[in-house]
């Protein structure tokens, strides 16, 4: 491993990074603390009727061209997510939000990790408590 980094490329790099990108713990703390953002699942019909977190809008990532100025607040930041660190959709719908004009990020791990550390999700059968995964939270 190399020693002689330049510091200030990796400040601005993981600044750059927390500027764009947020995790299902803080997003959980901001929802639970009323922060005001728009919460944005960018998965099929099929995965947000199997799951998804409460407040959240549904918009599918190729939706959100055509769709993002009738039902999001441009005024208010945005947070997309989508299954998880194996899927980019809601990186494709941060893109197009950004394109759009809005102030947007994207949660890593998804709904996968959000279930992983044990939070609330609803289906179309009702709310879900999930036990979380020692492995991803603390027990």
């Amino acid at each position: 491993m190399t020693t002689s980094q330049d510091t200030s490329a990796a400040v601005a790099h993981f600044t750059e990074r927390l500027t764009f990108e947020t995790d299902v713990a803080d997003v959980h703390a901001d929802l639970a603390a009323g922060v005001p953002f728009t919460l944005v699942d960018a998965r099929s019909q099929e995965s947000w009727d199997q799951g998804h977190i409460p407040g959240a809008v549904h918009l599918p990532g190729g939706k959100v061209r055509l769709r993002a100025e009738q039902l999001i607040d441009r005024d208010l930041p945005v947070v997309t997510y989508c299954w998880g660190p194996g899927c980019n959709a809601a990186t494709k719908a941060a893109l197009e939000f950004a394109k759009l004009g809005y102030q947007v990020r994207e949660m890593l791990g998804g709904f996968e990790y959000w279930v992983r550390e044990g939070f609330a999700y609803e289906t179309a059968t009702g709310r879900t408590q999930p036990t979380p995964d020692p492995l991803s939270s603390p027990v």
